[in-house]
């Protein structure tokens, strides 16, 4: 969306309220299922416990990009000087997080709010290495896992390691992408070099050396010899596909999309997920609050509903097949027994937790994706 027509929007959205009416302004980046979760199902929710407020919600578009419309506009009102920002609530990238809160654009309220004690992931403090603590909740955690068919896999590998030999004796049975047309086969490659190469913390915290990917040769070496036993398949929709026509018995990917591909019966009901060791990346959205937001005390009670456990439980988990942006734990009992073994029998609360990773910081993802071309893929 060009950044004229967002603005011609928002004002839109602004007028269609009469003036006496309280309003919080939400900005959010992703598809167009995150605007329609806040006007639909967040924002009615939240009118109904708050008398006299409207949530007016805006979509900025998909991707990083959609969080760069919204740094570009808290950035040109920061520089402006503007008493007050347009928004009062945004949900943003991990890569825009990052900057906005070295660049002073956000507000840090998790401690404020009640539900800031439950998220301990590394993710509610670090993003791609920006130190966010205290400036984010995550709304949902996205998480990529290998999914296999049980009747073609008795005993799935539970690490990377178990899962290199596997392959070696099961040739053609495994597939994922490479690090084309999907991020679930990214996932899988920045995944290994972090099992394999050394100092995963390093890769997901910093700081970055550059010279650390000339001791990636010997895992980058493995990997191309792994990849004559497996497929490359087309993309994350592409495993998923072959998993479903027995072309493949093994694959990473997206959890959300895995269970939405069953729910409408693209993949067999029996298949299954493994979240090997030493962990798979994942990635979340951020609830963040601006500075100066107009209503910076309604913006927090705004993010405090939208992270309680039964909100995430109905609105994140059963509606989406995301993960919760807060911890797994904290949702037993708020969910039917069918929807909590749905998403939770196959990889448990503490499996995410404790295997549940970020992708490294933006330095060494590229390294990584640079050196599988040269080394890898040719």
């Amino acid at each position: 969306m060009h950044k004229s027509v967002m603005a011609l929007s928002f004002t839109a959205a602004l007028l269609a309220y009469p003036a006496q009416a309280q309003t919080l302004n939400v900005a959010t980046a992703g598809d167009q299922n995150m605007v329609d979760y806040i006007k639909d199902y967040l924002g009615p929710m939240f009118e109904k416990s708050h008398p006299g407020v409207k949530v007016v919600a805006v979509g900025t578009g998909p991707g990083d990009g959609g969080s760069q419309k919204i740094y570009e506009k808290l950035d040109a009102q920061k520089k402006a000087g503007s008493a007050a920002v347009d928004f009062d609530v945004v949900v943003i990238h991990q890569k825009a997080a990052g900057t906005m809160v070295q660049e002073g654009l956000l507000n840090k309220y998790r401690e404020k709010i009640a539900t800031g004690s439950l998220v301990t992931r590394d993710t509610a403090t670090n993003s791609l290495g920006a130190d966010v603590s205290g400036f984010v909740m995550p709304m949902f955690h996205s998480q990529t896992a290998i999914a296999y068919n049980p009747d073609l896999v008795k005993s799935p590998p539970s690490s990377y390691p178990e899962l290199r030999e596997w392959a070696a004796k099961n040739p053609k049975q495994f597939g994922y992408n490479g690090i084309k047309g999907g991020m679930s086969g990214v996932a899988f490659v920045t995944g290994w070099v972090a099992a394999f190469a050394g100092d995963a913390a390093k890769l997901e915290s910093g700081p970055y050396d550059a010279s650390t990917k000339a001791a990636w040769d010997k895992a980058m070496t493995d990997l191309k010899e792994f990849n004559k036993n497996v497929i490359i398949t087309p993309g994350n929709a592409g495993t998923l596909d072959m998993l479903n026509r027995g072309e493949i018995a093994m694959g990473p990917v997206w959890v959300d999309m895995f269970y939405t591909w069953k729910a409408d019966g693209k993949l067999p009901p029996n298949m299954r997920l493994k979240l090997v060791s030493p962990g798979m990346p994942g990635q979340p959205m951020y609830y963040a609050i601006p500075n100066k937001a107009a209503q910076d005390k309604l913006a927090a009670e705004f993010v405090a509903l939208a992270t309680s456990p039964d909100v995430q439980a109905e609105g994140i988990v059963k509606r989406f097949n995301w993960y919760p942006g807060i911890d797994a734990k904290n949702l037993e009992g708020k969910l039917d027994k069918a929807a909590w073994q749905a998403l939770f029998t196959d990889i448990s609360p503490e499996d995410l937790a404790a295997k549940g990773k970020p992708f490294p910081i933006g330095p060494y993802f590229n390294d990584i994706l640079e050196t599988y071309e040269k080394k890898v893929a040719n």
